[in-house]
């Protein structure tokens, strides 16, 4: 896989994480700063660990899913992408994050989609620890800024909604051109 199409799914996945963190620095302007780190070290390596979780557990199974590889990443990614468009029509209010608890549950919950596409790097027999790292610097640069920036914003519900779309057309176009140079090369 080209680091370019890592960056690229790295842009993608963190559009779940980049908009609950527009929310956050929308809803708790008086803590931007310490919300912003707190949103870029948590939601970073969550997105990095599940991705390393995620492509365990597809190279654990790789020999049973390798005749089919292909379909399995398009449809992950596809799935993902999908469920990020949809999602993006039902935008809820985010609550600051000054528990530590619900800062986990929301870094847990936006990198579920970092597992899934851990597992589809996985069916390409493609090492992990460099996209893993990419994919947590990304998400943490991408809600460090988030923050700040829904801070400094009046109506970032519609940038929530977009960021997500827009991840989710990445995902799926990755996932179709997956699908795509697979055929080809056994046309």
């Amino acid at each position: 896989m080209s680091l370019l199409t890592v960056i690229i799914t790295a842009f993608a996945l963190a559009m779940d994480a980049l908009a609950v963190s527009l929310a956050t620095g929308l809803s708790d302007k008086a803590n931007a700063k310490l919300n912003a780190r707190r949103c870029g070290i948590a939601f970073g390596a969550f997105q990095s660990g599940m991705t390393l979780i995620g492509w365990v557990i597809g190279f654990a199974l790789y020999r049973f899913i390798q005749p089919f590889d292909h379909w399995v990443a398009f449809a992950l990614l596809t799935f993902i992408g999908g469920k990020m468009i949809v999602e993006s029509f039902s935008i809820e209010d985010i609550k600051p994050l000054v528990r530590f608890r619900m800062l986990m549950a929301l870094a847990l919950v936006t990198s579920i989609d970092a597992m899934a596409a851990g597992l589809s790097f996985s069916t390409l027999n493609e090492p992990i620890l460099v996209p893993s790292l990419i994919i947590g610097v990304v998400t943490f640069i991408l809600s460090f800024s988030g923050v700040l920036l829904g801070a400094r914003l009046s109506k970032a519900e519609k940038l929530e909604q977009y960021a997500d779309i827009i991840g989710g057309v990445v995902l799926i176009i990755i996932g179709v051109r997956i699908l795509v140079e697979h055929l080809i090369e056994h046309i």
